[in-house]
């Protein structure tokens, strides 16, 4: 038996097949990726013994995180003076002060920014106020 060599340079791998994959698995991937920014506030709540109310009626909550931020029925707000705390207030209940009003303020939050939504709240006439809490060794 005889072999004939090849010529080296006739055998060659062509890459466009393979970058055509590649391109298409990238623009799958862009196509299907969402991006969201959530706006939730992760809270760690104080402790405290008691009932768990279950029948909640139309309500105002101000969420106050570790740092002092306040939200407002989901609305962040650009500053934490008692000020704009109380012209959201006034916004989100359009001048009922009847309505519950419930501040959920983290555990490690400063005192003076739940005193400030407390302060804020009794200026305009809120009578209905509740603070929220967790059980001792729940969630």
């Amino acid at each position: 038996m005889q072999f004939k060599r090849q010529n080296k340079a006739a055998v060659s791998v062509d890459l466009t097949p393979l970058i055509d994959v590649v391109f298409l698995l990238l623009i799958f991937f862009m196509v299907s990726t969402t991006f969201t920014k959530e706006t939730h506030l992760s809270l760690n709540l104080p402790e405290a013994t008691g009932e768990e109310k279950t029948d909640l009626p139309k309500q105002i909550e101000i969420l106050i995180d570790a740092n002092g931020q306040y939200v407002i029925n989901g609305r962040s707000l650009v500053s934490t003076t008692i000020e704009t705390v109380m012209a959201a207030l006034k916004e989100v209940s359009a001048g009922d002060v009847k309505v519950p009003l419930v501040i959920t303020a983290d555990a490690t939050t400063p005192h003076q920014a739940v005193i400030t939504a407390m302060d804020a709240a009794g200026q305009l006439g809120f009578a209905q106020l509740s603070l929220t809490t967790k059980n001792p060794g729940g969630d």
